[in-house]
């Protein structure tokens, strides 16, 4: 995805996140145009469909349907960011930050290690609030957290709150379940898990 940006300067760069995200962090030049918001459709057809277009977001979900959506309305050549800016920033590549506002960083790897520093299991489960997967197993990771209460302990980290931390731990897509016994990551999972195998 770098390397094709610099293959077509001209090419305009769309941030699909929100504008908390955008400000927070993003690829310099780019245009932030939210998936989610009322007016994306309005917002994108101000681009010549014949042009290459540059599409990202945190982790490649909501980039992967505005791409969709995009090609079904007669863009030709749509490039989307495999792992979004969490794989963007795990190989050390260059982000810009909105004025007035300075890159997230979150928890360190020295306190989340005092997190799962425990005496019972620790399942963590590495989410954001707009990711459709990790919203569909929040209920019952919730209800495990009851269920389990005192044999296993639940934490939910913010990815976007939590960039640096993710950099850390490899976190590069989401959702990410890790279990951790004896203070040592036994087990993980990436992307949706129903109750069942967890």
């Amino acid at each position: 995805f770098s390397k094709k940006i610099k293959e077509i300067p001209d090419a305009p760069i769309l941030d699909v996140r929100t504008q908390e995200e955008f400000e927070s962090g993003h690829l310099k030049g780019a245009k932030n145009i939210d998936w989610n918001a009322d007016d994306f459709d309005s917002k994108i057809s101000v681009f010549d469909k014949n042009q290459a277009v540059f599409v990202y977001c945190l982790s490649g979900g909501r980039s992967s349907s505005a791409a969709e959506k995009m090609r079904s309305i007669g863009f030709k050549q749509v490039y989307e960011m495999e792992g979004g800016i969490m794989k963007w920033r795990n190989q050390n590549l260059e982000l810009e930050v909105a004025a007035g506002n300075s890159e997230k960083t979150g928890m360190t790897s020295e306190q989340f290690t005092t997190l799962v520093t425990s005496s019972i299991p620790v399942l963590v489960d590495f989410y954001a609030d707009w990711c459709v997967p990790c919203k569909k197993m929040k209920p019952y990771l919730d209800e495990l957290t009851r269920e389990y209460a005192g044999k296993v302990k639940v934490l939910r980290i913010n990815a976007d709150e939590n960039p640096t931390l993710c950099k850390s731990l490899q976190i590069d897509a989401l959702p990410v379940l890790l279990l951790y016994k004896n203070n040592t990551q036994v087990w993980k999972n990436i992307g949706f898990i129903d109750k069942t195998s967890v």
